[in-house]
């Protein structure tokens, strides 16, 4: 057994509720800051943990999505989230948690209830932390885009997987 597969023992999902947005905000900029230097500049890290708690931006997905949240001894390490029910929408994990297979169990969870909802296609914009684990997941890169967070550019994946 792998240590990613011991890991996933230790880990248990369960349904992200209202009263964790706070933690699911904590949780993204934590894999933000512990993991961005590896694939981004500091302006980009700064640009995009801003994202966490600027009004509006975060809002509708957190709070209108549905999802998981990898939890270990009682922290929430991961979370995932689909918003809309086609889209996968955020897919982050703290820096301590990488590498466990935390995220790949989250993303077979949520395609699982997105196939047992009907849905067929599951779309994503991947970013650099993201795009390996889609590929291996076999999810299709579309294409590449180019977009701008206060002011500062990021190059992310439209990717999509059929179910």
């Amino acid at each position: 057994m792998t240590k990613a597969e011991q890991n996933n023992f230790d880990v248990h999902l369960r349904p992200i509720k209202n009263l964790d947005h706070l933690v699911l905000r904590e949780v993204y900029t934590d894999a933000i800051v512990s993991q961005g230097s590896v694939f981004y500049s500091n302006d980009q890290i700064e640009a995009w943990r801003g994202l966490a708690f600027l009004p509006g931006v975060l809002d509708k997905p957190i709070e209108d999505g549905k999802g998981w949240l990898a939890v270990k001894q009682n922290q929430v390490e991961a979370f995932g989230l689909r918003y809309p029910s086609d889209r996968l929408a955020l897919l982050y994990c703290r820096g301590r948690s990488m590498r466990k297979g935390y995220a790949t169990k989250l993303l077979q969870k949520i395609e699982l209830d997105a196939f047992q909802e009907g849905i067929t296609t599951l779309f994503t914009e991947a970013s650099l932390f993201s795009h390996p684990l889609l590929l291996r997941s076999g999810w299709v890169e579309i294409s590449i885009e180019k977009i701008e967070i206060a002011s500062i550019p990021f190059d992310r994946f439209r990717m999509l997987k059929k179910l």
